[in-house]
């Protein structure tokens, strides 16, 4: 069996064992909808402050949201021992990480797709105006914070409180990817197309896709077997 296919085969049975359950799924979506609801309660719709702060608020909802689910990925693997079963099958780790990324990266940006008209009716915002670029800025941060998330889930996953533990190593990296995100996504809301202005958070993004990305498969065998 080829890389690739081996990282289809663990990308296929995360995303059939997470939709045959849907646990994580439906609890990151209620819990996107819940806070898009109560915010819209906190800010007036109509004002330009909400404008400004659209792109900020739809990232903090996302980064929320994307933990839950990522906290799931290598838990769901516990019961019977399946991740040492995993971790001693015939594949490489990085084989292994990128599967599970993958799968983790769907749902996660499923979710977002699912968010974004919700987020459009609560707050007044006309988010389809620019909505090719917003679509790029949405994959190129879903993947920043799949990577992170997906890495530290499988450190944090023998921790008994890796609840707790995967949002406090999770965001102080994510910060960089999470504010170039959030200055093209209110700019994009508002109606204005990736310039010169924002092409740097633009670049920002790529990179830390890249580097990260590189960083993670290069450490993944010593996170999964020390």
């Amino acid at each position: 069996m080829g890389y690739l296919s081996q990282v289809g085969v663990v990308a296929y049975k995360d995303l059939r064992a997470e939709l045959r359950t849907k646990e994580a799924i439906n609890a990151s979506l209620a819990f996107s909808i819940v806070i898009l609801l109560l915010f819209s309660f906190a800010f007036d719709p109509s004002s330009d402050t909400m404008k400004e702060i659209s792109g900020g608020l739809l990232w903090i909802v996302f980064a929320f949201a994307g933990t839950l689910m990522l906290n799931r990925s290598f838990a769901r693997e516990l019961p019977n021992d399946c991740l040492d079963a995993l971790i001693a099958a015939p594949l490489p780790g990085s084989a292994l990480f990128l599967g599970k990324c993958l799968a983790n990266y769907v749902l996660v940006l499923a979710v977002e797709l699912v968010s974004l008209p919700v987020f459009g009716v609560f707050y007044n915002v006309h988010w389809m105006q620019q909505f090719p670029e917003l679509l790029l800025v949405l994959l190129l941060g879903t993947w920043a914070l799949t990577v992170i998330g997906t890495i530290f889930s499988a450190l944090t996953v023998n921790i008994k409180l890796r609840e707790v533990m995967l949002p406090m190593l999770t965001y102080p990296i994510l910060i960089p990817a999470l504010m170039s995100a959030m200055q093209l996504t209110t700019a994009l809301v508002g109606g204005t197309p990736i310039g010169p202005d924002t092409e740097a958070s633009l670049k920002m993004l790529v990179g830390f896709d890249i580097v990260f990305t590189a960083v993670s498969l290069a450490l993944v065998e010593t996170v999964l077997v020390g």
